[in-house]
């Protein structure tokens, strides 16, 4: 396939203006765009550790399993970042008090440094996914694809 050609070209037509294919592509090049990203400026970390990080630092201590059902990550994928966050100094977990059996998990002052940068990277990252849209069109496309993702 030339490639000067678009994908979206080269589907089948009836394809073409289906929002779930369109989706699943504009899905596609996000994820492409996030690993390049974190890849290239991440420092080693990948966006499910700014999820966990973003969350920490936005609604304070919390217990493994709660970041968990809050970020949408798997209970066995946050322990794994959380291990990895833990060793770079970027959060804390200690046994909480009141129930032995979990542990609380606290971002650092150097996780809260590093989660700025990490802003910055998450910031040229959307600035890459949106560059074809204009700024009113991005705020409606925000808009939309929050509508789609809450099913209201």
């Amino acid at each position: 396939m030339p490639e000067h050609v678009p994908l979206v070209d080269r589907v089948p037509e009836r394809m073409r203006e289906r929002p779930t294919w369109l989706i699943s592509q504009a899905y596609a090049r996000a994820t492409g765009l996030l690993q390049e990203g974190f890849a290239r400026g991440g420092g080693g970390l990948r966006s499910y550790h700014y999820r966990l990080l973003a969350a920490l630092d936005e609604w304070g201590p919390a217990s493994q399993a709660e970041l968990g059902r809050s970020t949408g990550i798997d209970r066995s994928d946050v322990t794994a970042a959380l291990v990895d966050l833990e060793g770079r100094g970027l959060v804390r977990r200690d046994v909480d008090q009141e129930d032995r059996r979990r542990n609380v998990v606290s971002i650092t002052a150097a996780g809260v440094r590093h989660l700025e940068v990490l802003d910055g990277v998450i910031d040229q990252i959307q600035e890459r996914l949106l560059a074809p849209l204009s700024e009113g069109e991005r705020r409606q496309f925000i808009t939309l694809m929050r509508r789609v993702a809450a099913g209201a």
